[in-house]
């Protein structure tokens, strides 16, 4: 897995309420942080996120990548979501990966978010799948058709693919690594596959304009089937992310009655309450492990853990972990393909659901690869400590801050020897407040205003999305619930990834 460059910065941050494009910012200005930045407090949040703390959910790290996703008594800490395919898990992080990119900030040092650049443009617009378009960005697009974005066969995929049907991967160059516009995309199989979708999807909208618009310029017609992607995306987010994600109820009230807590000067801007908090609740939703596809026959499915860093294992051409960056075709590399059959629900029996919004994270997410030894390994200390870097504000005076009911010390009583009960970090408390008021099915009152109003406000933002555009828009791409209805299996379908078994 690929981790986020890190470089040091300032000492004294201000919190200033200027706001500007292409930056990070406050929602909550005002508010003060959760605690001093302490030598005692980092103990506790080191305490509190480590392997084997209170927030491992103590998956059993010796049964086979199947048992732990057959066998729920060896994840009992783990209880899967009822109500969200493992899908989305990957979907929410693509979407992360389209409008956030910080390669600066540290876990050491205390940052103004106002002085960190965001690597994306914040807006649902997918530069992370067209760079700067076909003439700026001539190595994502396909020589033969310029106006199509480049994709790769997996020509040893035959073997292990149902039907021997081929599959594709990124393109890469001779050194492995993918022409993409964001190298996130290429962390594991499953992101790498589905930014795939997205490439496929495009190319399938450029067929769909030259058959149906009379479109023929070359850039007319990228611009329109450009158009189709962004806008179809970005009602996925709309129409079925977000009332999965934070509830219907909630985004009906945004869309009606306007957002009341994320509001900007100039341009919209990413806030860190959402980037380093309320957007990790989907850390949370991670399974230790996955079945990729379904193999070339019965009894073939292919299960791996998100990661396993054994030497053997890491050494290998094809590690039997959900690592990117490598290149199908050599060895039993053909099997790095999906069958999003597992991931999304297509009617048929087969999609696996996601981990509960709580505070407990898969076990494999307490060890993580590829930092120094001298940094958190556990990515739930690393969420912990950005608290303090950015000097974010406690979940109880977010949620005052919003008028919304305060979780009581109660529901928060293991921190209580850490004297962080009354005074929580925004991230636990997001996942605590979506364990106790909502089941962990979605996110509670603070989590899923925070999240509701930050993508709807990127929208509003954006003077080339349909909300800005034309409200009344409703999706034109073929979909099985028929018109005005698209969500993510539609578009799987349409970017032609979905065989049948």
């Amino acid at each position: 897995m690929r981790r986020h460059g890190q470089m040091l910065r300032g000492e004294n941050p201000p919190s200033s309420t200027y706001y500007d494009k292409g930056r990070f910012g406050r929602m909550f200005p005002r508010l003060e942080p959760f605690a001093a930045n302490t030598p005692i407090l980092r103990a506790a949040l080191l305490e509190i996120g480590k392997k084997g703390g209170i927030m491992d959910a103590a998956d059993s790290q010796t049964a086979s990548p199947r048992d732990l996703i057959v066998v729920p008594a060896l994840s009992a800490n783990n209880p899967d979501n009822p109500t969200m395919t493992a899908g989305m898990t990957f979907f929410g992080q693509f979407v992360d990966h389209d409008i956030t990119l910080d390669t600066t900030s540290s876990l050491e040092q205390q940052v103004d978010p106002e002085a960190i650049e965001n690597f994306r443009i914040p807006s649902l617009a997918l530069d992370n799948i067209y760079g700067q378009g076909p003439l700026n960005s001539a190595h994502l697009y396909d020589a033969d058709d310029p106006v199509k974005l480049l994709i790769e066969p997996n020509p040893a995929s035959t073997a292990h693919s149902r039907g021997g049907i081929l599959r594709h991967d990124l393109p890469r160059n001779n050194q492995n690594t993918a022409l993409v516009g964001d190298v996130r995309s290429d962390e594991n199989i499953v992101l790498s596959q589905m930014h795939l979708a997205f490439l496929k999807f495009h190319n399938s909208c450029v067929d769909h304009v030259r058959a149906h618009t009379g479109l023929s310029s070359p850039l007319a017609v990228f611009a329109e089937a450009q158009r189709l992607v962004r806008w179809h995306y970005q009602w996925i987010i709309t129409h079925e992310y977000l009332p999965a994600t934070c509830g219907q109820d909630v985004l009906d009230d945004i869309l009606d009655n306007g957002r009341k807590h994320y509001k900007w000067r100039h341009e919209p801007f990413i806030p860190v309450e959402f980037s380093v908090a309320a957007f990790r609740f989907g850390h949370s939703q991670v399974r230790p492990s996955y079945r990729l596809n379904f193999g070339p026959g019965a009894g073939g499915d292919v299960f791996l853990r998100l990661f396993a860093d054994t030497p053997a294992n890491a050494a290998a051409d094809d590690p039997d972990d959900m690592r990117g960056g490598l290149r199908p075709g050599a060895a039993r590399q053909g099997r790095r393909f999906i069958d999003w059959q597992t991931f999304f629900d297509f009617g048929d029996g087969n999609a696996r659901n996601n981990k509960k919004i709580d505070t407990k994270l898969s076990s494999v997410l307490m060890d993580l690869i590829g930092f120094p030894a001298d940094e958190p390994q556990s990515l739930a200390q690393r969420n912990l400590l950005r608290h303090l870097t950015f000097r974010l504000p406690s979940g109880q005076a977010v949620a005052r801050a919003m008028r919304l009911p305060e979780l009581p010390a109660a529901d928060l009583v293991d921190l209580q020897p850490f004297g962080l009960d009354r005074r929580t970090p925004l991230w636990f408390y997001v996942l605590r407040e979506a364990e106790r008021t909502r089941n962990g099915e979605r996110l509670g009152p603070v989590g899923a205003r925070i999240v509701g109003e930050v993508f709807i406000g990127l929208l509003e933002g954006d003077p080339t999305s349909y909300l800005r555009q034309d409200k009344s828009w409703v999706p034109s791409l073929p979909s099985a619930g028929g018109a005005g209805i698209f969500k993510m299996t539609d578009l799987l379908n349409l970017a032609d990834v979905v065989p049948a078994l």
